[in-house]
């Protein structure tokens, strides 16, 4: 059982044709492991009876064809804030406790079609809004490569889907990346995170944090099956008017990529005064690897040190229009009020959401005012553009360069009690240093695991491209894991030291 950690996408799809494994034994697997880690609190809503049925019908067509799919029989799980008919949806929050969708999100009904199996539904911080995984009504959720009560957190705000791909309770794991929430995770917990270009994936059905940004994301344990679970996700969506039309062409991993010629930046803005020694000495590591083998050039984005700025307010601005269709009327929590109804909207919101999400909407009203909206909105737009156009510059301009290397977080996993310790908003300035501006320029970025730290947890760094890159990127991270050959996390310690 403890081999199932180690089994990538191929491996299990060799197995069926081989008969040494079916999917109804894997999904049994995958569910038993999912109850031994459930201290870890990754998931909200485990769906035994989904995957068991879901598994059963794989297993039939398995015994009727010759030519199989590569995602018939994988173990899935999705974050809480996409939308599966008739199985609730929370976003973690008391405002969606007892949401039931009638209908699916096209990346779910997408790995349904591919014959992948749902295994559950998995923890996040409220609405998606944090970068540790603490603030869901369900619980914090624990990073599983800590094994002692001094506990880690797993990133955010995809912790849930993180922990379950890390500790073997799914394959592959569907996350919402806003400004880093699929790399962040992914990157504390030793595993693949990888955000695609803007609009090649479709949004609907993920219920909406910041709609200029949002894109749903992968978490696995490889580039590999990164790369197969984007070519099934990926795609025009009639029912999503932001995804790119043209026909999506499926990313090819080749073991023979040569990447000679090849130039890589590595942006000088990204060092950072808060970046722990260990992470720069993991970048600096990786950085040679590549000198040896292509092209490092020094570039700069020099509009980085403002970004995160930028991104604050419009992602507040954003969870202020979003979060108005909560107003205890429509559907979502409805307080008991006999009052007017002003009072009830005030009411519900106030018991319906925490006050890192009632922060935000407070934030994005004062900066969407009439009398602030050129001096705070319109001035943030103006400087999106600005950082979207240094990406352009860099991949673009007279000295370009093809991918970009930086860090993906600036330290380690936080303890649980010093992360919490200090102001929720401070903490995701700094957890989303590096990501939030790729989901400001749109394009994709990949976050690759490393080595362990000193107290022998994951470090790990990111690749971005220009936008529609995803082959290069992916091609470029493959080669990168070959050479850190990181190491597979032991089922076993999970088990025994939590």
């Amino acid at each position: 059982m403890n081999k199932l950690s180690s089994y990538s996408i191929r491996d299990i799809h060799k197995a069926y044709r081989d008969k040494s494994l079916n999917p109804c034994g894997i999904i049994d697997q995958c569910l038993d492991r999912a109850k031994k880690t459930k201290k870890l609190n990754a998931f909200i809503t485990l769906t035994p009876q989904v995957a068991q049925e879901q598994s059963l019908r794989c297993q039939k067509r398995l015994q009727s064809r010759n030519k199989l799919n590569l995602l018939e029989g994988i173990s899935v799980c999705l974050k809480d804030n996409f939308c599966t008919k008739d199985i609730r949806t929370t976003c973690a929050s008391n405002m969606l406790k007892n949401f039931i969708p009638t209908y699916n999100a096209t990346i779910y009904s997408k790995l349904m079609m591919a014959g992948a199996c749902l295994v559950g539904k998995t923890n996040l911080d409220e609405f998606a809004m944090g970068s540790g995984t603490v603030d869901s009504i369900y619980g914090p959720t624990r990073n599983p490569w800590c094994y002692n009560d001094n506990w880690r957190i797993p990133g955010g705000s995809s912790g849930g889907s993180a922990v379950a791909v890390s500790s073997g309770s799914c394959v592959v794991a569907i996350g919402s990346d806003t400004g880093g929430s699929t790399r962040n995770p992914a990157a504390l917990c030793g595993i693949v995170g990888l955000k695609p270009t803007y609009g090649l994936v479709s949004r609907y059905g993920l219920i909406p944090l910041v709609n200029s940004m949002d894109v749903p994301g992968v978490l696995a344990k490889n580039v590999d099956d990164a790369a197969i679970t984007l070519n099934c996700i990926a795609g025009p969506d009639d029912l999503d008017s932001t995804t790119i039309k043209s026909a999506f062409k499926p990313v090819l991993i080749k073991d023979d990529f040569d990447i000679c010629n090849l130039n890589i930046g590595i942006p000088k803005e990204y060092h950072c005064k808060d970046m722990s020694i260990e992470v720069i000495e993991c970048w600096q590591y990786v950085t040679d690897l590549l000198e040896k083998l292509c092209k490092i050039s020094c570039v700069s984005l020099p509009h980085t040190s403002v970004s995160i700025a930028v991104y604050s307010i419009l992602n507040q601005c954003e969870v202020a229009s979003n979060m108005s269709r909560y107003d205890g009327l429509e559907y979502g929590l409805r307080t008991k009020t006999n009052y007017s109804t002003e009072e009830l909207y005030a009411t519900t919101r106030s018991q319906g959401f925490n006050n890192v999400v009632r922060s935000r909407i407070f934030a994005g009203n004062y900066f969407l005012l009439r009398q602030n909206y050129e001096k705070y909105f319109m001035k943030a737009q103006k400087l999106r553009r600005l950082i979207s156009d240094d990406f352009k510059n860099v991949f673009n301009g007279d000295n370009k360069v093809d991918l970009l290397l930086t860090p993906t977080t600036l330290s380690e996993a936080p303890l649980y009690n010093d992360f919490t310790a200090k102001n929720n908003r401070d903490q995701c300035v700094l957890q989303d240093y590096c990501t939030q501006p790729a989901n400001m320029a749109g394009i994709p970025a990949i976050s690759i695991p490393v080595k362990l730290s000193k107290n022998k947890m994951p470090l790990s760094l990111q690749l971005m491209g220009p936008a529609l890159s995803e082959d290069l990127l992916l091609n470029v991270a493959k080669k990168i894991e070959t050479l850190v050959n990181f190491p597979v996390l032991d089922f076993n310690q999970i088990i025994n030291k939590n």
